[in-house]
């Protein structure tokens, strides 16, 4: 029901900044909650930064807390993860989830609480 467009990515040296966007289709966008998900080579993904529906609650992984800020505009169908003092291990695609996680008392979640999935954008941070 929701399509998700990232951009933003690239190459940048560590301590650098990105910010990343993920733009959803439709005007159902208010009824998911979102997460920026990390795929680093060799590893499982991890959902890095939440959001809820409204916008007015975030959850982070402990790994990313202080240096990845997520937020959104529903106005303009969109979310944004805001990265700062990048490091050469946060080198990933970066794809965005969304879903309604109606089974769950939170907002956030494990990746495969969330139903639908942009292809990601790449993040990579040179030493």
């Amino acid at each position: 029901q929701v399509q998700l467009v990232e951009s933003g990515g690239g190459l940048v040296q560590a301590g650098g900044s990105l910010r990343l966007s993920c733009a959803a289709s439709g005007r159902t966008f208010s009824n998911y909650h979102v997460a920026w998900v990390s795929q680093a080579p060799g590893k499982e993904r991890e959902v890095v930064a939440a959001i809820n529906r409204i916008g007015i609650s975030t959850n982070y992984a402990d790994s990313v807390k202080g240096r990845f800020t997520i937020s959104r505009d529903n106005a303009r169908n969109t979310v944004y993860l805001q990265i700062n003092s990048l490091k050469p291990e946060h080198t990933a695609v970066y794809p965005c989830a969304a879903g309604r996680l109606q089974s769950s008392g939170r907002f956030y979640g494990s990746a495969y609480e969330y139903d639908y999935w942009g292809q990601g954008t790449q993040v990579t941070v040179s030493s």
